[in-house]
């Protein structure tokens, strides 16, 4: 399928695609509103965000989904209020229900991360995870988030895909597509009827949404443009997104229910140790380019 020729048409595909996505969103990124959630959305902004500027007073989240880092944020007490966007009715919606069965209050709107409908300098944070790949006016976006910020305030994205660390990661996954007949058959698992689905969103529409894939060179350049200062751009997850990536490409073969518990158990804690490696011995050493994920923090004079 082609990818759509206008930004609107792009804007208007990542809706419908999140909205089919939404309901099986948490259950298939392994989205935690416990320890473990909270410990990988701190672990992350830990990386990028002073620690002297902690807790937050005032946090937007841009391209909420269904809460991930606000709503952790709001549990460990590190923002006061947040504030929650996403341009799919349907990903606030399950948003809504996961604030209100953990108790929380936040404020969720359903609106175009470029066409923010807050005042100016409303925010101490902006923060927002995988989100700034779907965006098809990245400056015209960061220029926003300048607006909403109070003068010293800050912006956090993470998890946000490396161009060459999405090239690196395609071998493990071609290689886990080529093992997976002889990987069902070990796991008697079937093969699935809809392989790597989301949710009910198309499939086809993946590469579609998926607008980006970044240099570092490229968000430091879209917050020095949006006159942010203090820019910093880093990498994350190597030896961990290898893994992570092949069995997830293995999963995405054989129908969900079939797979045995003892293999999500390895791939889980396997993913997790494999963080740890790269977060103690490969970031920081290593340049972010080689990395899967990127991340970028940036402050207004």
């Amino acid at each position: 399928m082609a990818a759509p020729a206008t930004a609107e048409a792009i804007r208007d595909v990542n809706t419908r695609y999140h909205d089919d996505a939404a309901g099986s969103y948490d259950a298939k990124w392994g989205i935690d509103f416990g320890p473990g959630g909270l410990e990988q959305v701190m672990g992350k902004l830990g990386k990028i965000l002073p620690r002297s500027r902690w807790p937050f007073a005032y946090a937007l989240e841009v391209g909420a989904g269904t809460g991930y880092f606000s709503l952790n944020l709001l549990l460990a007490g590190q923002v006061r209020r947040a504030t929650c966007t996403d341009i799919s009715p349907g990903m606030i919606d399950v948003l809504d229900r996961n604030a209100a069965r953990l108790g929380l209050d936040v404020d969720a709107v359903a609106c175009d991360a470029e066409r923010l409908p807050f005042e100016d300098g409303a925010f101490d944070l902006v923060v927002g995870h995988a989100v700034l790949h779907h965006l098809p006016d990245l400056d015209r976006a960061f220029a926003e988030f300048h607006r909403v910020l109070r003068p010293g305030g800050w912006i956090a994205f993470c998890g946000e895909p490396s161009q060459l660390g999405d090239q690196l990661a395609s071998v493990p996954k071609r290689a886990a597509w080529e093992a997976a007949p002889a990987w069902r058959r070990l796991i008697r698992a079937a093969e699935a009827a809809h392989p790597g689905q989301h949710g009910e969103a198309e499939p086809g529409l993946e590469h579609v949404v998926d607008v980006h894939a970044f240099r570092p060179e490229e968000l430091e350049r879209h917050a020095r443009g949006a006159g942010f200062a203090d820019v910093r751009v880093r990498g994350e997850e190597l030896l961990a997104s290898w893994f992570g990536w092949a069995n997830r490409a293995l999963e995405a073969t054989a129908e969900p229910d079939e797979v045995p518990w003892a293999w999500r158990q390895y791939a889980y804690r396997g993913y997790l140790l494999l963080q740890q490696v790269d977060r103690r011995l490969l970031e920081g050493r290593l340049p972010p380019a080689i990395f899967y994920n990127l991340m970028v923090a940036a402050r207004r004079p």
